[in-house]
């Protein structure tokens, strides 16, 4: 039974297709806004640049959190997606947290085939069928591990295909299949563990919601896209 379930999942979602940076040549901009509790803190947005076989994916992200006035956590950062037909050649990536810098240096190495990362808390290699951690590729979905988009951190994960299901957004319904993305490794912290639920429009190949539990409730909900 097991290998069935397999077999199917793999029919519906196969890796090749999935992983076609051409499912994107339709989008400008995926602009999603960041929900904490059911109150808006902010926003993550991705552009996309195209030239010829050449696509650049940048990301703007900002958000804080207030307690009693005062703002008691803040994230701001923006990166750098570049890829060569398929092949992801470089990320770049800066983000302040509160006061303090992460950042990320991503090249693909031609001749070792691989990324050299050198990351605010990972230094080394990494094997290319990694994936960036961020919410427009729907690679995600078929990864089996991910590149911290802020730290360059490497993290093995689990996706779980748990049933289709309808949701609005912003007074529209879509059709989507609902997965969980959870950490391989449960020795993790809990506070760096992956743990996120994915609502994704297999239809239009996009993610559109994405939630987390972790000092209350986030959800990243994409309201606009051209």
């Amino acid at each position: 039974m097991k290998k069935i379930i397999i077999i199917l999942f793999l029919l519906i979602y196969p890796i090749n297709s999935i992983a076609h940076i051409g499912h994107y040549i339709k989008y400008k901009k995926i602009e999603m806004e960041i929900f904490r509790n059911g109150e808006l803190i902010g926003y993550n947005h991705y552009f996309f640049n195209r030239n010829g076989d050449k696509t650049v994916v940048t990301n703007q992200l900002k958000f804080s959190v207030k307690l009693l006035g005062a703002t008691v956590f803040k994230v701001e950062g923006y990166s750098e997606e570049k890829y060569f037909k398929d092949q992801l050649i470089s990320y770049n990536s800066k983000t302040l947290q509160n006061d303090k810098k992460k950042f990320v240096n991503l090249i693909f190495n031609k001749d070792k085939k691989k990324f050299d990362i050198k990351g605010s808390s990972y230094n080394g290699e990494a094997l290319t069928d990694n994936i960036i951690g961020n919410w427009w590729n729907h690679k995600i979905l078929q990864a089996s591990s991910q590149i911290s988009p802020i730290s360059g951190s490497i993290k093995e994960q689990i996706v779980t295909f748990i049933g289709k299901e309808k949701i609005d957004l912003y007074g529209k319904i879509y059709d989507v299949d609902h997965f969980t993305l959870k950490s391989k490794d449960m020795s993790v912290p809990k506070e760096k563990r992956l743990d996120f639920d994915i609502w994704y429009d297999r239809k239009n190949l996009r993610i559109l919601k994405v939630s987390y539990s972790r000092m209350g409730n986030w959800e990243y909900k994409v309201k606009t896209f051209e």
